[in-house]
């Protein structure tokens, strides 16, 4: 068996209604001013409000910054490390999907020390200590709740990540009572989007580990046998359970098992249209599925196993080919668009997408099967119609 490391958050806590508990965990870290960093979009639906009441019901003074927009850009951290340093804060809560869980990891980082934004992007580039940390996930996608990575827009449709142990919470604080009622095509694209990272960590080729594969597995599992419920009925419960917990754990396996060609060609269709990040994921799954198929077929024909029963019988090929029919059929059963050409991207991009999704290299480099810019092409055009 080869060698491997495993970091993961100190603390989980998975119940209904945990979020209403806060004030106790905050306490426990030693916060009485924290910064609450979330999106405007959750304050006006209510989500925030009865957090807040309890908070202050205790003597606590939570610190409002309610300006995170999807795809964050560096003006957002550095107007949430103003009204910081402004406020006085000792601690950093960050409330919602995975944009506002990076805000709140890079500010608790540039709060706890001297730091500077550009300095801190890389592999293990932060050498400051952090303000105690809090993350409390409303959407069940990204698992940035237990991971160590923060991604920042730089430019028009440039992006850089934080990559560091230090950005791993003290709490993450899961409570799927705050995603009840999330819209269908954001529990859709979020939830694939879990899909893929635990479909990565089991394949990656760098890193994979008997903790990220049963993770990873488990995800699986959880994911598909509760998305189609939690997308055609939002306030059914379990299914926003198994969806949580599922993302939560996917998100632990690609933490410590990186993720691979699926991102890599997403986030050029991300940076140039804005499409969200799931969605994007969702758009290139099936054609890097069947990229990867002569390196990784054994790989897939296991995580069939896993969330196939018809699948246990056939050759490891067939079982490979049922697991990725069934991630085709999920994208079309929660209405996904299902090709480039459905979400209105030019044919004549792709050549470019090809060229800057090839500038991944971080990520190509977990892929199973090596990916050059004409394989990233060929990719593209196959998921284009």
């Amino acid at each position: 068996m080869d060698s491997f490391s495993f970091k993961a958050v100190e603390e989980v806590i998975f119940s209904r209604g945990a979020a209403l508990d806060l004030s106790d965990y905050c306490l426990r870290l030693g916060m009485t001013r924290p910064i609450f960093v979330t999106d405007p979009g959750l304050v006006q639906i209510g989500l925030v409000s009865p957090i807040f009441e309890k908070l202050e019901s205790v003597a606590l003074e939570p610190q409002l910054f309610d300006q995170v927009r999807e795809d964050p850009p560096e003006e957002t951290v550095c107007d949430g490390l103003e009204f910081a340093r402004k406020t006085g804060v000792d601690g950093v809560i960050g409330f919602g999907g995975g944009s506002s869980m990076d805000v709140a990891k890079v500010l608790a980082v540039l709060l706890g020390g001297d730091q500077t934004l550009s300095e801190l992007y890389g592999v293990e580039q932060v050498t400051n200590s952090r303000l105690p940390l809090i993350l409390i996930p409303t959407t069940a996608g990204t698992g940035s709740e237990v991971t160590p990575v923060a991604v920042i827009t730089t430019g028009k449709t440039t992006k850089a990540g934080v990559s560091s142990s230090v950005l791993l919470p003290d709490i993450a604080l899961l409570d799927p009572n705050l995603t009840l009622g999330l819209p269908s095509n954001i529990t859709a694209m979020t939830g694939v989007d879990a899909m893929v990272h635990a479909i990565e960590a089991y394949t990656s080729r760098h890193k994979k580990n008997p903790m990220s594969d049963g993770l990873s597995v488990q995800a699986l599992k959880l994911l598909s046998e509760n998305i189609r419920t939690a997308v055609s009925d939002g306030e059914d419960l379990e299914a926003r359970e198994g969806m949580l917990l599922g993302s939560m754990l996917a998100g632990q396996a690609f933490a410590n098992s990186p993720v691979a060609a699926v991102h890599a060609l997403a986030y050029p269709l991300g940076g140039h249209y804005h499409i969200p990040h799931g969605l994007s994921n969702s758009l290139v799954l099936p054609a890097v599925l069947e990229f990867n198929m002569p390196k990784a077929y054994k790989l897939y024909a296991e995580l069939a196993e896993a969330i196939i029963p018809e699948a246990v019988a056939g050759s490891m090929e067939s079982k490979a080919r049922s697991f990725l029919e069934s991630m085709r059929q999920i994208i079309l059963d929660v209405e996904l668009p299902p090709t480039l050409e459905k979400v209105n991207i030019p044919e004549t991009d792709l050549e470019m997408l090809a060229a800057e999704a090839m500038l991944q290299q971080r990520l190509l480099i977990n892929n199973p099967r090596e990916v050059t810019e004409e394989n990233a092409l060929n990719i593209y055009q196959s998921a284009y119609r």
